[in-house]
């Protein structure tokens, strides 16, 4: 038995990462990013209230695991999917709908709930009795807790979705990213959506405000080289980045923002810095009013 565990810019490997760990289980973990993209842009079952494709996802996660399996011999598939754990992708209709879809439907077994789920060729054939896999279904994670006590797991992820696609906030970033670079938008922008503050500033000009040190520090080391770095130096700040397109009425204004978020006195003037490659100018401009930044948030 080997795991996969699937690595994207909307949800994280640590839980996976983790629970193979304590499991003791050799792990894999495989770039899901442009299927993922993929089944955004064209959703076959439409995506639930943000810009989350829950049902194609899943479905070409399991295609993706299928593919593996019959490169690397393995024999079938089996997921820790829930019956009626989510309302929108673990119903049984959603989950028929996947199996179906991955084109792998009878080399998968969904061991916590398959007592409840037609019987696939792994269950029909003998090579796992059913009569040990346990009934669960519903939301109510008691039952897997109680499960991974008696075989002695105690570190294990808290239960948690943990998908950005599913926050409506994150959802209207990648969708404003996607309205204005389209299909081919530049991917280290998209893995650069969860850090800081997104304000576009013309249809071709967005800017990203780092948050906190953290959002600072990732902005500097993941910007493209070419990106302005604007941050002012006497105060506390942030590192705000722009794109290299950027025109000067434009950067005035970016300045402005950044001024706002730094530890600027108050009616006071401030000296911003502006870094490009190895050049460098320092300008003064007047801290932009928190009101008029709301115009140029990337947010619902």
């Amino acid at each position: 038995m080997e795991a996969i565990i699937y690595k994207s810019p909307f949800f994280s490997i640590e839980k996976g990462e983790q629970a193979a760990k304590a499991l003791g289980v050799k792990y894999h973990i495989i770039d899901f990013t442009e299927d993922i993209l993929e089944q955004i842009q064209n959703p076959a079952h439409g995506l639930g209230k943000a810009m989350n494709p829950c049902i194609d996802c899943h479905t070409y996660m399991i295609m993706r695991a299928g593919e593996l399996m019959e490169k690397w011999g393995f024999d079938f598939i089996a997921t820790g999917e829930v019956l009626a754990q989510r309302p929108m992708s673990q119903n049984k209709q959603s989950l028929g709908v996947v199996a179906r879809c991955s084109k792998y439907e009878d080399l998968l077994v969904r061991p916590l709930s398959a007592s409840l789920l037609p019987p696939t060729k792994p269950i029909r054939e003998g090579w796992i009795d059913a009569t040990k896999l346990p009934a669960f279904s519903g939301r109510n994670r008691t039952p897997q807790i109680a499960l991974a006590k008696q075989f002695g797991i105690k570190d294990y992820p808290a239960p948690a979705g943990g998908c950005l696609l599913c926050e409506q906030q994150f959802g209207n970033k990648l969708k404003d990213l996607l309205d204005h670079e389209g299909p081919d938008a530049d991917r280290t922008n998209i893995w650069l959506l969860k850090t800081g503050r997104h304000l576009r500033l013309a249809e071709n000009i967005k800017i990203i405000v780092g948050s906190d040190e953290a959002d600072n520090n990732l902005l500097e080391k993941k910007a493209h080289p070419s990106d302005l770095r604007i941050t002012c130096p006497d105060v506390p700040s942030p590192t705000l980045i722009a794109p290299k397109e950027i025109n000067e009425e434009q950067l005035q204004t970016a300045a402005a923002i950044c001024a706002r978020y730094a530890k600027t006195p108050a009616g006071e003037p401030a000296r911003v810095q502006i870094t490009t490659g190895t050049n460098s100018r320092i300008i003064s401009v007047m801290p932009m009013h928190p009101d008029d930044v709301i115009q140029f948030m990337v947010v619902s």
